[in-house]
């Protein structure tokens, strides 16, 4: 097929998120990028976005001075933060990672919490930050945190587009708040626990040939039995229909 291509005639713009939602539910993924109906969003993550931006700050601080962070050094990571030129556009929502698919057409985009870079090699890593508060310790390990690390798979995969050498190895820097004190006393201390993951990017070439099927047709996919927000709208005008 040839590539797809956005109703202005250019390159379709694809996050990670996106292909995760084409993944969950065909449907919602073609109303969305296709027809502009979003499903209905969720209130934002502040405090998990205060962790994000505080961590980035901090490894900042070693990334100017080209030093190792002291998590990184406790872990045995090799490697400092990536001082490149384009970083800060790396992360921001008006840039981010971008590659084009030549075969599909997509352009695959994503906004990476960090990349560091190993001081032997030169291998570039991709490195996610995430918050939580439970009393367990964190891992990943449950069966939802498949979209953690597909999400750093991704990031690897169009790191690699781009023409850098990357690691297979991702590192999470997992905060998990500490619920276990006695007192709140105006601060949430954080015990942070350093993971790696090594990526498989297998399944995103064969994810997005699909995808640009799914994109291409004039059909919209049938609703998804698994999917909550089709069975909410079938559900939904099952009782309008009820009513009359």
């Amino acid at each position: 097929m040839p590539p797809v291509k956005s109703p202005k005639g250019g390159p379709v713009l694809l996050s990670r998120s996106k292909l995760s939602l084409f993944m969950e539910c065909p449907r919602c993924f073609y109303l969305d990028l296709r027809r502009g109906i979003r499903r209905p969003s969720g209130p934002p993550f502040s405090l998990n976005n205060a962790v994000d931006l505080l961590l980035k700050r901090e490894f900042d601080v070693h990334r100017t001075a080209g030093t190792i962070h002291p998590l990184m050094a406790s872990a045995g990571i090799k490697a400092v933060p990536f001082a490149h030129e384009d970083i800060d556009l790396w992360r921001s929502r008006k840039g981010g990672l971008r590659t084009i698919h030549e075969e599909t057409g997509f352009l695959a985009y994503g906004l990476p919490d960090d990349i560091w870079i190993e001081s032997e090699t030169g291998n570039l890593i991709i490195a996610d930050y995430k918050a939580t508060a439970k009393a367990s310790e964190v891992s990943l390990d449950d069966e939802w945190q498949i979209s953690y690390k597909r999400q750093v798979e991704f990031y690897q995969w169009v790191l690699r587009g781009m023409g850098f050498p990357v690691s297979d190895t991702a590192w999470f820097v997992y905060c998990n708040g500490d619920v276990s004190l006695s007192s709140f006393d105006e601060i949430l201390k954080f015990n942070i626990t350093m993971l790696p993951y090594v990526g498989n990017t297998d399944w995103i070439e064969p994810a997005l040939r699909v995808a640009a099927e799914t994109y291409a047709s004039e059909e919209i996919p049938s609703p998804s039995d698994e999917c909550i927000y089709c069975t909410y709208v079938a559900d939904a005008n099952r009782g309008l229909k009820l009513e009359e």
